[in-house]
């Protein structure tokens, strides 16, 4: 019988730190939402992924995992499908869902092909002939670019390249993190951010449109994490039609990826009002500069209750693998 106010009894292992270049950020997230659990009256225990992990999650009696794990091996599909193996539920989204939504460019593809407005632009392999001007014609493009690693988060490895001369140290650097490099149109305007919650009982709670006020204009990693560097206006100041589609475009975006739980969608919004998608987050962070608490709070969701709304994600697709479930689906 679970106690009343809580949702489950069993002992929730939250997945955080791993090898990541996001592994801090990680060890932050998944001790604000151990904090929560602890609040809230959970049997929570905390796990800093290695490769010991399968050993760990048995000795400490683990059956539920919530990740807060970011960036390649923990957001990719990686974690997801071994907890699948072993019959552990997670938070969040799938393998699938986590794995296209790690990789900036599958994603693009696949938005496009439903008609979701994304930049214009290519990938560049490590070790392929890659002056600027070929790039450039081949992709129709012209300066300033962004360059940026494919499966990475945090803006690591970001570049804004508005010269020529920027151009090799642009693409060494986001070769230095993964062997994709994506290169694509910088988009003048607004930078803004829109999370979601989803739930088998409540659908897809769509929550308010944040603008980001970065200094110089530029996202970076100290940027996102170093309080009080970045303005934030939530909810942001875009005309109502501009909000109805950005909103309306977030949830394509969840809904074609087929995520569950929290994810974040991040765009940019051309001086005109029109806007693109840049790339989702199937695990965005909590931390307390974090978008998706902050956005949580304004329509007045704290965020241990928050915490509690993803950690129905996991209860969710436990249900759904039960026997009778199985086999009901499959009649």
């Amino acid at each position: 019988m679970v106690p009343t106010g809580r949702i489950t009894d069993a002992r929730i292992g939250v997945l955080m730190g791993g090898r990541s270049s996001e592994r801090d950020i990680s060890l932050k997230t998944g001790q604000a939402v151990y904090q929560a659990l602890i609040r809230l009256g959970y049997d929570a225990v905390v796990i800093d992924v290695t490769d010991r992990l399968h050993r760990e999650l048995e000795d400490r009696k683990v059956a539920i995992a919530f990740l807060s794990l970011h960036g390649p091996g923990g957001e990719d599909g990686t974690v997801q499908g071994f907890l699948e193996t072993i019959g552990i539920p997670y938070t969040g989204s799938g393998v699938r869902a986590s794995a296209v939504g790690m990789h900036k460019e599958v994603t693009k593809t696949l938005l496009a092909a439903h008609g979701i407005p994304v930049a214009a632009g290519t990938v560049v392999r490590k070790g392929e002939r890659s002056t600027l001007a070929r790039i450039l014609s081949k992709a129709r493009l012209g300066l300033p670019i962004v360059v940026k690693p494919v499966a990475q988060g945090s803006t690591i490895g970001v570049t804004v390249v508005r010269r020529a001369r920027q151009w090799k140290e642009a693409l060494a650097l986001a070769h230095r993190f993964d062997p994709e490099a994506m290169v694509e149109s910088y988009i003048p305007g607004h930078e803004a951010a829109v999370s979601l919650v989803g739930s088998a009982t409540e659908g897809v709670t769509v929550l308010p449109v944040i603008e980001i006020v970065a200094p110089e204009g530029f996202y970076d990693f100290s940027a996102k994490y170093q309080k009080g560097k970045t303005q934030y206006l939530c909810p942001a100041p875009f005309p109502p039609k501009v909000i109805r589609r950005i909103s309306e475009l977030a949830r394509r975006t969840y809904e074609v990826l087929g995520c569950e739980g929290a994810a974040r969608v991040d765009f940019r919004i051309t001086p005109r009002g029109k806007p693109y998608v840049l790339e989702i987050n199937t695990v965005p962070g909590m931390t307390e500069t974090s978008l998706l608490p902050m956005a949580a709070a304004r329509v007045g969701i704290g965020y241990d209750a928050l915490v509690e709304r993803i950690l129905q994600s996991a209860l969710d697709r436990a249900a759904r693998c039960t026997p009778a479930a199985r086999e009901e689906s499959a009649r």
